[in-house]
């Protein structure tokens, strides 16, 4: 968390930032709203404005909107005035905080506009093995393509590989690439020099520079246009940039990480993305299953979320009822982990009583979640374990799902070679020559067990 304060460091206001700063946020000061900008344009990054609401707010705002810098701001002031604190809000503030401060109130704002409060919450196997693999990966400099369904919690796991390499104490910057027009993407990747078009009126550092040092997170990297990808696949190769309107290029020192719930290779076929690009970016490439492919995770998330808006909303964490949690484990969550959350959340908010029961926990149009019936359950499970397997072999080529079907299927022959043959359609001479060419690939080949023929 990346805390920007701006107004007098006088004795209230100090004492605020020493909060900020126990709850483990990375405090910078200004004094005006002119240099709050500046300081914003010039690349020093924040994650939150903290603004005395004696300033003006709604200037500042506007002025940072027009450099398209999108940081939220919450008003502080002593002694405070209503009519003062509602101005705040009006001028778009989305929260005030009183003087002298409460550091309960603090952590609550903090925790509520920042990414960091989300922990890595990984029991499942399926979950844990990708875990496992980009904690391996996390220390090298490798760009790293995390790829999964929307909502799966691909940031979450980049943010994992940042604070686990040895960039961790350097920013961590996302874009997001499809939520920034196509017109103003460069502009906010590269920067640009004053003047470079109607509307710069000042240099503006990119992402790219204020992501010095650390990692740069490109989220759903596939929505970006063609001749903006040839552009990031130079900064990829030269580690260095050129800002819109400049004459000199800017060297940066940045890890690259990159998210797509799309099927990048089937992009590079249909022409919408470049295979060179796709090389350049995965490196390592980490898939994360969804939420109904990894069940072991859903309760652990549900507790947790549970006590996060408990906490937000100031509540008691309410437990869940056995009810609850079967029908949270029966449902297949198609929005995946941000599902989950915001079912928590309405939960939270709906319950009465002592525990959450199933009738508090809503799905998006308001539906409760069905009921929990043992039949309804394995006709799910059996849907999730077919759709699992069928998209195990998007992906592969044609050679490896046969070398697969092979290998296994002599798996199952306890490596008899004839009655693989048989069950697989294909001579005892095609297979021969198959598993001869495996064997010279380095492929481990199944040998006869023991009472097994090897003919």
């Amino acid at each position: 968390m990346r805390l920007l304060v701006v107004g007098q460091l006088n004795g209230q206001l100090a004492s605020a930032v020493k909060m900020a700063m126990t709850q483990g946020a990375k405090v910078s000061h200004v004094e005006t709203i002119a240099a709050a900008t500046h300081a914003l344009r010039a690349g020093q990054g924040a994650d939150l404005l903290l603004v005395d609401y004696s300033l003006d707010i709604a200037a500042l705002i506007a002025a940072n909107e027009a450099e398209r810098i999108r940081a939220p701001v919450v008003a502080c002031g002593v002694d405070p005035d209503a009519r003062k604190a509602a101005d705040a809000i009006r001028a778009g503030a989305k929260e005030f905080i009183p003087l002298p401060p409460d550091a309960e109130m603090i952590a609550a704002v903090l925790a509520a506009v920042s990414d960091d409060n989300r922990p890595m919450i990984a029991e499942d196997a399926a979950m844990k093995a990708v875990i496992s693999m980009a904690e391996q990966v996390a220390p090298s400099e490798a760009s790293i393509l995390i790829t999964g369904e929307s909502g799966s919690g691909k940031e979450i796991v980049a943010r994992h590989v940042h604070l686990k390499s040895r960039r961790s104490g350097k920013p961590f910057i996302s874009v997001n690439c499809a939520a920034i027009p196509e017109n103003l993407l460069e502009s906010e990747l590269f920067g640009h020099e004053k003047g470079a078009f109607t509307g710069a009126l000042a240099r503006r550092i990119g992402k790219f520079e204020e992501a010095n040092g650390g990692t740069l997170l490109l989220d759903e990297i596939s929505e970006m246009d063609a001749r903006l990808q040839a552009k990031l696949l130079r900064a990829i190769q030269e580690r260095e940039i050129d800002r819109v309107g400049g004459s000199q290029p800017v060297k940066v020192d940045i890890r690259i990480l990159a998210t797509s719930n799309r099927d990048l290779v089937q992009a590079v076929r249909e022409g919408t993305f470049r295979e060179d690009l796709l090389y350049r970016l995965n490196v390592v490439n980490l898939r994360l299953p969804p939420l109904r492919d990894r069940p072991g995770d859903i309760l652990p998330m549900a507790d947790f979320f549970v006590r996060k808006y408990a906490a937000a909303n100031g509540l008691s964490a309410q437990p869940l009822s056995q009810e609850a949690r079967r029908r949270l484990l029966a449902h297949r969550w198609p929005g995946n982990v941000r599902e989950l959350e915001n079912a928590m959340h309405r939960a939270v908010l709906l319950a009465s009583g002592p525990e959450i029961d199933e009738s508090a926990i809503r799905l998006p149009d308001g539906q409760p979640l069905g009921p929990a019936d043992p039949a309804v359950r394995t006709a799910q499970a059996a849907a999730t374990a077919a759709e699992a397997v069928s998209r195990g072999f998007v992906g592969q080529t044609v050679a490896a799902m046969e070398q697969q079907l092979i290998i296994e299927t002599l798996e199952h022959c306890l490596g008899n070679r004839t009655h693989a043959a048989n069950i697989l359609g294909i001579s005892i001479r095609t297979l021969r020559n198959k598993l001869k060419e495996y064997s010279e690939a380095g492929v481990s080949v199944p040998a006869p067990q023991m009472g097994a023929s090897a003919a």
